[in-house]
């Protein structure tokens, strides 16, 4: 019974894709009320929890690959990651933006992503929406291989 516990307590910290969405909804909502610059902030400062919710973040980029706001990671801001590769050689910033800019939103991946929670490399994917202007408003789900 110890065992399980510890199991169903890591799967709980997952988001799904449900959640993902809902998460992208939203930020893309804060860029329309509040404007791109504040609402990149919330995002990458997360001000009283906002917009990080279990394994989930948002991240932007412009259509250029430069980061306007990661969730995750605050250093990415203001670096072109257009050419950035996971381990398999993906090159999944710029399929995300391809993406985006023929069908305006939708799921990319799988790709391999480092987790800031296990520190390894897992499976993801991520829901994009077309944010101010031209750029992408993701976040992403780590999942397991089936």
């Amino acid at each position: 019974m110890l065992v399980c516990v510890p199991f169903a307590h890591a799967a709980s910290e997952h988001g799904t894709e449900a959640e993902a969405q809902d998460m992208v909804k939203k930020a893309v909502a804060l860029v329309k009320s509040a404007g791109a610059e504040k609402a990149y902030k919330v995002f990458t400062d997360h001000p009283d929890g906002a917009f990080k919710e279990k394994d989930l973040y948002v991240f932007v980029y412009d259509f250029d690959g430069n980061c306007l706001a990661q969730g995750a990671n605050a250093k990415m801001v203001g670096k072109n990651l257009m050419t950035m590769k996971d381990v398999d050689g993906n090159a999944f910033i710029k399929g995300m933006i391809d993406l985006v800019k023929t069908s305006s939103k939708g799921w990319y991946g799988p790709y391999k992503f480092n987790n800031p929670a296990t520190q390894s490399y897992e499976l993801k994917r991520s829901y994009c929406e077309r944010g101010a202007g031209d750029s992408m408003v993701c976040v992403g789900t780590y999942f397991e291989k089936k």
